[in-house]
């Protein structure tokens, strides 16, 4: 009887040490609230870092964070790429950057480049957004303004 006591409370402060442990582990794994999207250079007077969210509307892409937002119309966007870096493209345009885009090389795509024209000046808007995130927006994007977005193929498959 006394053993059969004893390995009652043995099991069960193992199950409760197993579901202590999953409650945990699964606390840890809560999505993060942090913005999908995140500003990380560019023309525009907006802060660096600043998360937000980038709307794909019938006639352009809007991106709204706390510290400002574009609009970008697609008849203005020359160039669209999603890269784990700038392109040598990019860097020979000469754009005029408020916000320095990070130089570093990512492993993964993680920078959609937006690059369009607007009162005879180049402009650009620099996200970084991971690639879980960005897959719907490519098919979206090309959809709404009939342009490709230039897509780096790495160790990921779109």
């Amino acid at each position: 009887m006394q053993r059969h006591i004893g390995r009652c409370i043995t099991m069960t402060s193992g199950l409760l040490a197993v579901l202590f442990l999953t409650g945990f582990a699964y606390g840890k794994r809560k999505p993060s609230d942090e913005p999908p999207f995140q500003y990380v250079g560019g023309t525009e007077n907006i802060q660096q870092g600043c998360g937000g969210k980038l709307e794909v509307l019938k006639d352009g892409l809007a991106f709204t964070c706390p510290t400002g937002s574009v609009n970008l119309p697609f008849s203005a966007i020359t160039l669209m790429q999603y890269r784990p870096d700038l392109s040598s493209q990019v860097w020979r345009m000469n754009i005029a950057w408020k916000v320095q885009p990070p130089h570093d090389k990512a492993k993964d795509n993680r920078y959609l480049t937006l690059v369009y024209r607007e009162q005879d000046a180049i402009h650009a808007v620099v996200l970084r957004v991971e690639p879980i995130t960005m897959r719907p927006y490519l098919a979206e994007i090309e959809l709404q303004s009939g342009k490709g977005v230039e897509v780096w193929r790495s160790y990921e498959e779109f």
